[in-house]
């Protein structure tokens, strides 16, 4: 494995735990809630700001997940597009970049 693709894994890893990690601890805190976690995101200027601009992200990075996996005939990028809106960008971006550096 390159040492880029190694640090595309990493990057995945980590926009994975570390988002997770904070999100279980406000569920530990404020009980289990959906949509208590989307109104606490929508409860000022500065974090709605930065929860719309990662859903305008998450959207453009999965129009280009479907665009480039259907040019390449690779159908394994997919699997980015469920981990970029369960997970985040965080880690839908680098596990998708590390799926594509590999050989075909």
């Amino acid at each position: 494995m390159s040492p880029l693709r190694l640090l595309f894994l990493v990057l995945a890893v980590w926009g994975t735990l570390h988002p997770l990690g904070l999100i279980f601890t406000w569920f530990a805190e404020n009980g289990v809630s959906l949509t208590g976690l989307i109104a606490a995101w929508r409860a000022g200027w500065a974090p709605a700001a930065l929860f719309w601009d990662l859903v305008i992200s998450a959207i453009a990075l999965s129009l280009w997940i479907v665009t480039d996996c259907r040019a390449r005939g690779d159908r394994l990028g997919l699997l980015a597009m469920p981990a970029t809106f369960c997970i985040g960008v965080s880690c839908g971006l680098p596990l998708y970049l590390f799926l594509r550096a590999r050989p075909v």
